[in-house]
């Protein structure tokens, strides 16, 4: 299935549930460089965006941010799939607008699978269950990348889920770099942890490249690095006796120290899975 040695991916992206739900501002580039970081060729790369026509006779801002952002999704690659808002009257006669673009994403990835290795859904919407479902029964690997709101069986079912906050560059970071550079601010997870020590491993993804599964960071192909962490360097609200936890996502910085890799300051934890 693979063309002159790549292999051939296809990213879907439900652009209204990633904005709503701790994604707003994800770089699109950086997404595909993450889908086709293994040797991946991207043949499909699908964004399904919504768009209020009413709205956009009315408010010139949001008819030109909205065409901006279009330009930027293709100019990356990615075919725009737009769903027009749709206004409708519950039984208290309010009004309610939709553009569910479930349907759509599925049948897409579905039909198109067939020339596919590997697909990569970016949504947290547990309506894609059986969508993933599907998709491995055809012998697709399939990858979930998601931020907040994360339905856990659709964690489950994924042959891998990645957390958006924990990809670089994925989703910026305020001031990432401080004194000139020489401190680092990431994203990452405590996985080892000795509570009566008070000590621990944190790990964080250094780069885009090798195997996700390659958790060992003294192997070379691992995308991963550690830095130890000390109790004291922890928020306090934190309670370290649950350490490790990989469900928890924490945002700290990293300090060179001489001959002995990293060490992880000011420790804050994001989100909680």
């Amino acid at each position: 299935m693979e063309r002159n040695g790549q292999i051939k991916v296809g990213v879907y992206v439900d652009v209204v549930n990633i904005a709503q739900n701790g994604g707003f501002g994800m770089q699109y580039n950086i997404l595909r460089e993450f889908a086709c970081r293994d040797n991946g060729i991207a043949i499909r790369l699908n964004a399904y965006v919504a768009y209020d026509e009413e709205m956009a006779k009315r408010n010139l801002d949001y008819r030109e941010r909205s065409r901006n952002f279009h330009s930027i999704l293709r100019d990356f690659g990615y075919k725009v799939i737009v769903k027009v808002v749709r206004w409708f009257y519950d039984e208290q006669g309010n009004r309610y607008g939709k553009a569910n673009a479930d349907l759509d994403m599925a049948v897409d990835a579905l039909m198109q699978s067939e020339r596919l290795d590997y697909v990569l859904l970016v949504t947290g919407d547990g309506d894609f269950v059986q969508v993933v479902r599907a998709l491995q029964n055809k012998g697709c690997r399939v990858e979930v990348l998601a931020f907040k709101n994360v339905s856990h069986i659709l964690r489950n079912e994924a042959d891998v889920f990645t957390s958006g906050y924990l990809v670089p560059e994925l989703s910026p970071i305020e001031n990432q770099y401080k004194d000139n550079e020489k401190i680092k601010i990431v994203r990452g997870v405590c996985y080892s942890f000795f509570p009566d020590k008070g000590f621990g491993f944190m790990r964080f993804m250094k780069s885009l490249s090798g195997g996700l599964w390659i958790t060992d960071s003294r192997k070379s192909e691992s995308p991963y690095d550690t830095a130890f962490v000390h109790s004291s360097q922890i928020q306090e609200s934190i309670d370290t006796s649950s350490l490790p936890n990989r469900e928890q996502i924490f945002e700290f910085e990293i300090i060179p120290v001489k001959d002995k890799g990293w060490q992880a300051e000011h420790i804050k934890l994001i989100y909680h899975y």
